[in-house]
């Protein structure tokens, strides 16, 4: 996930597009390795620590789909 832009060029909406896409498949792979970590442990501290991951993780993978949608949407009804 980029906070800061390393460029100076304009950012178009398809390479914001993509780059959702990309931390959304990110984000996919943290919550599937947070769910495997969780299963996984045994220790009480580490199981609270897992379940807190996971949350936070979930509630990032809500917000980049919601910014897809948003973006998907305002693209069907103006495609230019």
């Amino acid at each position: 996930m980029k906070f800061f832009k390393t460029s100076t060029e304009p950012e178009t909406a398809a390479d914001g597009y993509t780059v959702l896409l990309s931390d959304l498949r990110q984000t996919t792979a943290e919550l599937h390795n947070a769910y495997t970590n969780l299963e996984n442990v045994v220790e009480p501290d580490l199981i609270d620590y897992y379940i807190y991951q996971a949350k936070a993780v979930q509630m990032r993978y809500k917000f980049l789909l919601e910014c897809v949608k948003k973006l998907e949407g305002s693209h069907t009804k103006n495609p230019l």
